[in-house]
């Protein structure tokens, strides 16, 4: 540890939030569901970090030394990353700040493949005969 004590204090409680927000936390541990569906989650992570600290003026030969630090973590979900079958889909929730039109612009590339697979189901059908 180093010798400023404010130094340390800070070291420690630095340290103690990394452990907290890496990147598993931001991006989280696939899941897999028994169809074979893969979801990754992803969050939004936010800290803030406050330390402080003083020294006391002491007639004894060591000085008197006084402080305190302290973090906040708020992890928020974001969105889920679905693979399924080669494709992949990102889910976001609710966002109360999206219009209508953002979400329509949204779903667009999840509509366009959806056609897509219809009009190839369409292709494959035998013609019907007279």
């Amino acid at each position: 540890m180093n010798d400023n004590p404010l130094q340390g204090l800070t070291d420690v409680a630095l340290q103690r939030i990394h452990e907290l927000v890496d990147s598993n936390t931001t991006i989280g541990s696939p899941i897999t569901t028994a169809e074979g569906v893969t979801i990754l989650p992803i969050s939004k992570v936010s800290f803030g970090f406050a330390s402080g600290g003083s020294d006391f003026p002491s007639k004894a030969p060591k000085e008197l030394f006084g402080g305190g630090s302290g973090a906040g973590v708020s992890i928020t979900p974001q969105a889920f990353l679905v693979i399924k079958e080669g494709n992949v889909r990102l889910l976001q929730l609710a966002d109360p700040a999206k219009t209508t039109a953002d979400r329509l612009i949204d779903a667009l590339p999840e509509l366009v493949d959806r056609l897509q697979e219809l009009l190839k189901r369409e292709e494959k059908k035998p013609a019907a005969e007279p």
